[in-house]
């Protein structure tokens, strides 16, 4: 059991813990350093993926850092920044750590001790002679030409560029290079570039070098060195990106200018290396044409348009070269693109499809807004803007009598009537209608197909009947029998005897109307029809000689009670409510005083109050009987009248069943209000009698006090004031 725990330990250590640390890093620095800083003492054994984290260095015991210590983000050495002490302090003990962004701990800490190497820079009580030799000897310390490296060398690196020279002995070369470039010197002074160079990422460098003595200390100035990266062709030219099409407009004349081509080349400005030439490879011109569509100055670039005119709705791909070297062999080149769109010009006069249409023949009677014609116009310009159109009539309308219809995008146009038509006035009518540009036009003016005409011939008008335009009613019975004469139809103003009548929507077939006269009867039965409702059909009339001069009225017919029995009266019933297995049977012969006349089954069903239908249920029990019950879980208790439709043999009449909705007690039956005992007193009654017995009892008590007290009263007088009995 303990060798598992040890072992589940073990697995979880490493998650647990950060990174494992080498041991303690030594390094020593000498005390008083003269040379540049920082100087990087040693390399930080830091993880190698690091993401956001972040180097913390501190004292020991997590305090705060001693002396001018840093690490370098990117190298991960430790560095100092100033000399150092040995007599200020010996030694440092420093930790380094990762750290995340919230300041947990992701690696560390790793200790650093850091010692300060001594040197005698201290005063002492003894003193000592010395013989000092000094030999004056020539300066190759002087400075050299600019070094010319040319870029992209293919050599074996590193490569030796030139050599520098200290006339003393004991001399140590170091190396500085302005922006840090791949140089680098030996003990001899040689200097070497490590790798391939790139004028277009640096063109030049300055280069520093120092003669320095065991401690790092300048001999002389440092020794300033240019460098000078030469130029190859290694860059191509580069082509301006493909972006919105060049735009030109159409009947531009030739020798205009397009656009002009600029590549880039990135060697040496001025130089062969970054000198561009054009040449234009092809171009999308129409099929058949033979003379160039464009043209190309091969030294600027510039492209300018040939001598084929250019149609709106083109569109050319341009195809050049561009090389460098001005063309010649060996030189690098590019393809450039450019693309470019005719534009439309307003240079087309919109024409109507039809010049001449056909004779249009309108009536006198014909409404203001009637249609006379439809124009229908074009235009071969293809910008939306120069196809917009408008519409006026120019001749063939002094009156005033049409008008003009359009959307504004439209290539349609109405052509309207606005007043009343006369045929005595003017029987024909020739309307020139014209159509034009909404904007300005650029080419030839409008052409004949510019112009429409429309001929339109009035047609005269016979009045047709007139009926009452407020239409007719009548009010009849539901018990009127078939055959029975309703009203007359008669037009509103004398015509000719040629009128004819029809009733157009006589769904029910309840009426008839006779031809000639007009007269409206009673076709059949009103059995289906219902006290209080409303019957509405059509009435047309026309002339017989004439059948296109019509008219038409409403007729509206109002049915009243009949003299049939009043719809009897079901007697009430208890229901309870939350709804219980109950109800109450509806009998069809109880309403019916003529049922035995009468053989078949009856039919039963709710009246057509929404409400009602949406409340209680009515499902039949046999031929005779029916079953109402409650629809709803909860019906509002009181006393409710429902509706029943009873059909029998062809007749139809209407109960009023009573139910009183009560609520249901817990043996879910009605829950019903206790009447008053016959016999027992009431609560005022009660009270009455209760005072009056108080009252009695009361007066009783007071006279018997009375009594007692008169009769004591006598009992303590004296015997000689007692009256003598008479005497017998």
């Amino acid at each position: 059991m303990v060798s598992a725990w040890l072992w589940l330990l073990c697995l979880c250590l490493p998650h647990a813990f950060p990174q494992s640390l080498s041991a303690e890093l030594y390094v020593e620095v000498p005390e008083n350093y003269g040379g540049n800083f920082p100087l990087y003492l040693t390399k930080i054994p830091l993880p190698q993926e690091r993401a956001e984290d972040h180097i913390v260095l501190s004292g020991s015991a997590g305090t705060a850092v001693q002396g001018p210590f840093a690490v370098d983000p990117e190298s991960g050495f430790l560095l100092v920044t100033a000399a150092l002490d040995r007599e200020e302090q010996a030694e440092y003990q420093l930790q380094v750590t990762l750290e995340s962004q919230q300041g947990h701990l992701l690696w560390g800490p790793q200790p650093v001790r850091v010692r300060v190497k001594d040197e005698n820079d201290q005063a002492s009580g003894y003193q000592a002679t010395a013989t000092v030799v000094v030999s004056v000897i020539a300066s190759t310390w002087v400075p050299l030409e600019p070094l010319r490296v040319p870029e992209n060398l293919q050599v074996l690196y590193p490569h030796l560029i030139a050599q520098v020279h200290w006339s003393g002995d004991n001399v140590y070369y170091s190396l500085d290079s302005q922006p840090p470039g791949p140089f680098d010197v030996d003990a001899e002074g040689k200097l070497y570039v490590t790798q391939e160079l790139d004028r277009e990422a640096q063109a030049e460098y300055l280069l520093q070098v120092r003669a320095q003595n065991s401690h790092h200390e300048d001999y002389v100035n440092p020794l300033a060195l240019p460098v000078v990266v030469m130029d190859e062709n290694d860059n191509a030219p580069i082509c301006p990106p493909l972006g919105s099409p060049i735009t030109i407009t159409e009947l531009s004349p030739p020798g205009t200018q397009v656009t002009r081509l600029l590549a880039e080349d990135a060697d040496a400005p001025g130089s062969p290396n970054s000198h561009v030439v054009y040449h234009l490879l092809s171009s999308e011109a129409e099929e058949g044409v033979e003379e160039p569509v464009f043209e190309l100055d091969s030294t600027s670039g510039t492209v300018i348009l040939g001598s084929v005119p250019l149609q709106a709705g083109q569109n050319f791909l341009l195809r050049v070269v561009a090389a460098d070297l001005g063309g010649a062999e060996g030189g690098l080149s590019s393809t450039c693109e450019v693309a470019v769109t005719v534009l439309d010009i307003n240079d087309h006069a919109p024409e109507f499809t039809t010049a001449q249409i056909q004779t249009v023949s309108l009536r006198e009677d014909a409404e203001p807004g009637t249609l006379v014609a439809m124009l229908t116009a074009t235009d071969a310009d293809l910008e939306p803007a120069f196809r917009l159109m408008t519409f006026a009539i120019t001749a063939g309308d002094a009156e005033g009598l049409f008008g003009l219809v359009w959307e504004p995008e439209s290539t349609h146009v109405q052509l309207q009537l606005l007043k009343k038509l006369s045929y005595e006035a003017a029987p024909r009518h020739e309307v020139v209608v014209v159509v034009r540009n909404v904007a300005e036009l650029v080419g030839p003016d409008p052409g004949p197909q510019a112009t429409a005409t429309v001929t339109v011939l009035v047609e005269r008008v016979v009045p047709a009947p007139k009926l009452n335009p407020l239409g007719y009613k009548a009010s009849i019975p539901v018990s009127t029998p078939a055959g029975s004469l309703l009203l007359t139809i008669e037009p509103s103003e004398p015509t000719s005897n040629s009128v004819r009548f029809s009733l157009v929507n006589d769904s029910k077939g309840w009426l008839s109307i006779e031809e000639a006269s007009g007269k409206v009867r009673v076709a059949r039965s009103l059995q289906d029809a219902w006290p209080g409702n409303t019957y509405t059909v059509l009435v047309a009339a026309w002339d017989a000689d004439e059948p296109s001069l019509n008219t038409s009225a409403i007729l509206v017919i109002h049915f009243l009670k009949g003299s049939s029995l009043t719809p009897p009266l079901v007697p009430s019933r208890h229901l309870c409510t939350p709804r219980q297995d109950h109800g109450v049977i509806v009998s069809g012969p109880s309403g019916d005083p003529s049922a035995a006349s009468v053989n078949g089954p009856y039919s039963f069903a709710l009246g057509p109050d929404p409400t009602v239908q949406r409340d209680w249920r009515l499902q039949a029990l046999n031929d005779s009987h029916a079953y109402l019950t409650l629809a709803l879980h909860w019906v509002e208790p009181g006393e409710h009248m429902i509706p029943v439709v009873v059909h029998h043999g062809g007749r139809k009449w209407q109960l009023q069943v009573r139910v009183i909705v009560c609520r249901c007690n817990v043996d879910r039956q009605c829950m019903l209000k206790v009447g008053r005992m016959k016999g027992m007193p009431t609560k005022l009654s009660a009270v009455g009698t209760l005072v009056g017995t108080l009252a009695v009892i009361g007066f009783l008590l007071l006279f018997i006090f009375t009594h007692l007290s008169l009769t004591r009263k006598d009992l303590d007088q004296p015997v000689d004031s007692m009256p003598l009995k008479t005497a017998v």
